[in-house]
């Protein structure tokens, strides 16, 4: 055996010094004295060596860290290389000394070893493993597991020997392995080995299926009898780390369906493992199914515990100071890290489970539920009732156990707990590694069902949050059910039970429908039960997810009344973040579908109405004063017209969130408010946030509450963009814009508002008077906060047209100063968000007649267009799109002024730009051809004739043919043939004898007849049938194109594979039959033989088509199609009567074919619509 002597230097080959600078001796750290020494050691062969090196390793070990700063990682690893230097493979207890050093120290002082050095002591550790007893194995398996942690991509080759057929931790952690402690070692050695690091490669595939077997072999093997209950937690813990691990950073896929139903059947098993009173038993693989799995059921057993009373004690332990990383098992609980999302959100933020540190959780009392709380889906067999006592959560005199046997237990409950935690993150990892649609194949699985009347409970997430002891356990469970919840408005909108079924089977939308009943009722007893506020926000914000996704449309009433009773007490909570998520769920009842009829009638309930509950579970909420504060107005007069007069409050939710946005708080409602500033006298910021969005949703989804409330709302926005603080401003404005808007759709042709019942023209303007005197011309230039600059730009576009012309004319040229000049700011946000601003204020009555103001507008557009920023583009692409609807509006006036005055050079350059528009992304390109189409249709005979327009008129047209036969986006393609539509419209452009009328007849023709999308089909057939007269459709040949396009196209009227296009079948038919009977109205003399010939192949299918068109109502696509019968029966009579008058060629008989074709046609439609007046005059002609 080597022995250790002392020497002045080291020989060749050992590491450089570890520093090369040393302190003074009284200011040497005890780490940096103990690594002299060792530094100073010589391999050798005495029994007085090892003894020194033995006490060096106990003193560096027992040194005291955590108070010892500035200690080198590179000082450290150099140690520890010096370390293993100086120990042979066969002294096994240096070995094992030695790598528990390296356990330790990589541990304590969270290192991870740099490439060059974990070269070398993965070689020794693995060849330890090799050499020495196997007593030493759990040892230097702890010492590889702190090496590899987050260091896979530098573990690669020797990958081959840690995880192939034959590799270490392949045959340690396999199930024959004898020792329970090493097995559980290596597994948790691979866990760590699959941790990734952002930007470093990961595991191969095939080592990563290596792992994942392993991890799942892990899972579903039971415990055996000689492993104690706490290693087999650990050991599921790292076997469940290690999956997330992959998951995660690996970005593993779980493409096939056992393995992923293998995983989802280990993890809901995990997830209630050591659960008091409940013992699951699971098959191997879960299938996707929307059916129970499992139709046994075990003895039904009485339930008719009653509820526990409230334990409001709860065990305070202080936290164990932090152990190391990599997940030393024997190390606490961590503390919970759950974030909270910001104040207006609905969705759950993300919990990190398990990690390097962990604290031991404190025992929390809770309220008891009902034993049939869990309310849970039908699916495995329970074998045992939740109503055993081992469910009561303990209090804190039940948790101080002073005898050994009691601290066991608690130890005991601790590390199942981490168990359940595991899988539930686990589970959340699995959530967001799969697509949706094969998530919710699972759903009955982890959703619980209403159970049936006397079936026993079933298992699900709502078990644990009803019935875990551990709060982290339930708030996970929490976040698991929202990641489910969320985005899951699709899946849930085919759920119904609007009608009773009695049939012999349960359709799939009421087994829908079934369990959102179930999670409304589990989570409001949730709510009612949970003692701990942080658990509590997560139930509402779960509340939230599932009310932003239930359609509740589609469901019985009662259900949303229920979830706005229960939650209106938690608005006056003593901790903010459940106030704030109180908030959210309100927002989420007033945005879903709205209006509701249900939710109609909440908001208009007396604000006293559900707030007294008694329960001591909930937080009491009278009446309180501060609801009914009103702030001072300017007038009030001015409030007395736009805001509620007298005690009887139309909507106590406004009156709330007002008072929380302007008033100060009160000393009840202050606890816990540490968000807020310092010295603030208002509620704190995330409240105030969540009631102005609230506010938000209210003015979107019921106007007409809020617009009783106008002026009010005003002053609040006003006070709210005064303020410093960019966010207050910010949802003040967006405030402003929802209000604008509502304002707007009033005043809609379309609006089902009663004329009666909108605001009043002059109160508008009475509101915009009053912010534009206040602070909104601050925001707009408020440039060192762009983002609030944006905002209020979109809040301007929202003025009523109305009420604008009606402003003060210094006001009105504030607005458009303020937006032209923006139009230059160097932020992306801002120029896009004034880009679509100016679109909107040029159709306005008032301004669209004005030509310097439109010519401005334009300007500043066709710059915009040319931004870097796609956003950008797209918006100046849309309002370049309105522009020239302005123009095509101001053509149809009678005074020819606007078009005189209008700039041809400006033309030109509107026309170029959105040629280059036509070409760019889709977003931009849609709106472009709009433009090129209207400024075609706009083109003034003085215009064409200019040699300088012919060419640019030539390139416009080919760019619209172009993106009609591209592959673009289907609206591209239906704009794109809309305009086609338009250029048609300009009697005063060449078509018919220009060269490119071929072209444009066919890119239509054959849109018409093979386009996937029926819209764009529809928009081809209306562009079709736009030019007046038969010259316009160009040569014979060319008409005859377009007759046997039209009429292929109305063979293949039903020819898709979309099931969604179907509907828009008999829209397609009306409109090529108008089409057809349009060009037959036109037809001369040369297109009569094609017609006949094409009749005569064809009538037999045409006829039913156009004896369909006239009976039909439907309009088809084209605002100048004939509604009503009598319209469409007159297009037939004078297409007869054309076809009659032309002058037909000697010997040619296609006329009296034709004609005998319509007239046949009449009469069978005179027949079956009893017309007896009309079958007399078709047969006198």
């Amino acid at each position: 055996m080597a022995a250790v002597q002392v020497a002045g230097s080291l020989p060749c080959g050992q590491p450089p010094p570890l520093s090369p600078r040393e302190p003074p001796a009284d200011q040497i750290s005890g780490f940096r004295r103990l690594a002299s020494r060792l530094r100073a050691l010589r391999p050798d062969d005495s029994s007085s060596a090892r003894t020194e090196i033995h006490l060096l390793f106990d003193q560096l070990i027992s040194e005291n860290y955590s108070e010892s700063s500035g200690v080198d990682p590179e000082d450290v690893t150099a140690l520890l290389v010096q370390a293993c230097r100086l120990v042979p493979l066969n002294q096994n207890h240096l070995v094992s000394k030695v790598s528990q050093l390296i356990h330790h120290l990589l541990n304590t002082l969270q290192l991870i070893v740099d490439e060059q050095n974990l070269d070398f002591l993965l070689a020794y550790t693995i060849s330890a493993i090799h050499q020495c007893s196997s007593w030493t194995h759990m040892k230097i398996l702890q010492a590889l597991a702190a090496l590899v942690y987050c260091n896979g991509s530098k573990c690669q080759k020797y990958l081959p020997d840690l995880l192939g057929k034959t590799g270490l931790l392949t045959k340690l952690s396999d199930l024959a392995q004898s020792d329970a402690e090493v097995r559980r070692a290596a597994v948790h050695c691979m866990a760590n080995l699959c941790l990734s690091v952002p930007g470093q490669p990961y595991l191969e595939e095939s080592y990563q299926n290596i792992c994942f077997q392993a991890f799942l072999t892990t899972l579903q093997s039971p415990k055996s009898s000689d492993m104690d209950d706490i290693t087999f937690c650990l050991l599921l813990q790292s076997a469940l780390k290690g999956i997330q691990s992959l998951l995660n950073g690996g970005k593993m896929k779980l493409t096939q369906t056992d393995e992923l139903g293998a995983l989802l059947a280990v993890l809901k098993k995990a997830m209630f493992h050591g659960l008091p009173g409940l013992n699951i038993e699971m098959p191997t693989v879960l299938y996707p199914t929307p059916l129970p799995q499992y139709d046994g059921r075990p003895p039904q057993q009485s339930e008719s515990s009653p509820a526990r009373p409230t334990m409001n004690k709860k065990k305070k332990h202080k936290a164990k100071a932090k152990k190391a990383q990599q997940g030393d098992e024997e190390e606490e609980e961590e503390e919970s890290n759950v974030e909270m999302e910001s104040s207006s959100g609905t969705s759950s933020s993300r919990v990190s489970i398990g990690g390097r540190d962990a604290v031991c959780p404190s025992s929390q009392g809770i309220q008891n539920l009902p034993a049939n709380g869990s309310g849970a889906g039908r699916r495995e067999q329970v074998s045992s009732p939740f109503a055993s006592s081992s469910w009561k959560r303990i209090s804190s005199s039940e948790s101080d156990y002073s005898d050994t046997e009691g601290g066991i237990q608690c130890k005991m409950r601790s590390y199942q707990a981490k168990v359940r935690q595991g899988a539930l993150a686990c589970f959340l990892s699995t959530i967001k590694s799969i697509e949706k649609k094969v998530l919710y194949g699972y759903w009955s699985a982890f959703v619980p069902d209403t159970p049936e009347l006397g079936s026993p409970q079933s298992v699900s997430l709502m078990t644990l949050i009803l019935k875990d002891p551990s709060p982290k356990t339930r708030a996970c469970a929490l976040q698991v059910l929202s990641a489910i919840l969320e985005s899951s408005k699709q899946f849930l909108s085919v759920a119904e039970d609007t009608s009773d079924h009695r049939r012999a089977f349960t359709p799939f939308s009421v087994m829908i429908a079934s369990s959102i009943r179930e999670l409304h009722r589990c989570l409001l007893l949730a709510l009612v039960a949970e003692s701990s506020s942080q658990t509590l926000t997560r139930i509402i914000k779960c509340l939230a997810n599932l009310v932003s996704n239930a359609p509740y449309n589609r469901l019985k009433l009662s259900l949303l009344t229920k979830v706005w009773n229960q939650i209106k007490p938690y608005i006056r909570h003593k901790d903010v973040n459940v106030r704030v998520s109180s908030l959210t769920l309100l927002g989420a009842i007033v945005s879903t579908h709205a209006p509701l009829p249900e939710v109609q009638l909440l908001l208009q309930q007396p604000c006293s109405s559900g707030l007294s509950n008694s329960n001591s579970a909930t937080p009491h909420l009278g009446l309180p004063d501060w609801w009914k504060k009103v702030p001072a107005g300017p007038s009030q007069e001015e409030a007395s017209v736009g805001s509620p007069k007298g005690s009887a409050e139309p909507c106590w939710l406004i009156r709330l969130c007002i008072s929380i946005v302007v008033l100060p708080r009160e000393d009840s409602c202050s606890v816990n408010n540490a968000v807020s500033a310092a010295g603030s006298t208002y509620e704190p910021s995330p409240m105030r946030l969540e009631a102005l969005q609230l506010l938000a949703h209210l003015a979107r989804g019921y106007f007409s509450m809020a617009q009783l409330y106008l002026m009010e709302l005003g002053e609040v926005i006003c006070k709210c963009m005064g303020e410093a603080d960019p966010s207050i401003q910010l949802h003040g404005a967006k405030l402003l814009e929802e209000l604008g808007t509502g304002l707007i759709q009033q005043y809609k042709p379309d609006s089902p508002t009663d004329p009666e019942q909108r605001v009043p023209v002059f109160l508008v303007v009475t509101f915009w008077t009053m912010m534009l005197n206040g602070p909104l011309p601050q925001a707009l230039q408020s440039s060192e906060h762009p983002t609030l600059q944006a905002s209020a730009c979109d809040a301007l576009s929202s003025i009523l047209p109305e009420a604008f012309s009606s402003l003060p004319n210094d006001r009105q040229i504030l607005c458009i100063t303020v937006l032209l000049g923006l139009n230059d700011s160097r932020n992306r946000l801002v120029k896009a968000a004034t880009s679509r601003a100016l679109g909107v204020y040029v159709l306005f009555p008032c301004l669209r007649q004005d030509a310097m103001f439109v010519a401005d507008t334009a300007n500043a557009i066709l710059m915009s267009l040319q931004d870097k920023s796609l956003n950008v583009r797209a918006k100046a692409a849309w309002s370049l799109g309105n522009l020239t609807d302005t123009l095509i509006v101001n053509m149809e006036t009678p005074d020819p002024s606007f078009q005189e005055e209008f700039s041809g050079l400006l033309l030109l350059k509107m026309l170029r730009s959105a040629i280059d528009a036509s070409k760019d992304k889709d977003k931009v390109k849609s709106n472009a051809v709009r433009a090129l189409g209207n400024l075609l249709h706009f083109l003034q005979p003085s215009h064409i004739e200019k040699p300088r327009f012919a060419e640019i008129i030539e390139e416009s047209i080919q760019a619209l043919i172009s993106t009609v036969l591209t592959e673009a986006a289907m609206k591209v393609r239906w704009n794109a043939c809309y305009a086609m539509g338009n250029v048609f419209k300009n009697p005063a452009l060449p078509l018919g004898t220009a060269a490119w009328t071929s072209q444009a007849y066919h890119a239509l023709t054959s849109v018409v007849t093979s386009c996937k999308n029926f819209k764009v089909r529809i928009r081809s057939a209306t562009a079709l049938s736009i030019p007046s007269r038969r010259e316009r459709y160009g040569s014979v040949e060319q008409y005859a194109q377009i007759w046997k396009a039209l009429l292929t196209a109305l063979h293949k009227s039903e020819d898709t594979t979309d099931f969604l296009e179907f509907k828009y079948c008999a829209s397609l038919r009306t409109q090529i039959c108008q089409a057809l009977i349009h060009l037959l109205s036109l037809a001369g003399p040369s297109d009569l033989p094609c017609i006949k010939e094409t009749l005569e192949l064809n009538g037999d299918m045409v006829q039913p088509f156009i004896l369909q068109f006239l009976k039909s109502g439907d309009k088809g696509d084209d605002s100048r199609a004939a509604h009503t019968t009598q319209e469409r029966d007159q297009m037939i009579r004078t297409a007869l009567k054309h076809i009659s008058s032309v002058q037909a060629l000697a010997g040619d008989t296609a006329k009296g074919a034709i004609v005998d074709f319509l007239d046949n046609i009449l009469s069978v439609y005179c027949d079956s619509s009893g017309s007896q007046a009309a079958l007399f005059e078709s047969s006198n002609r």
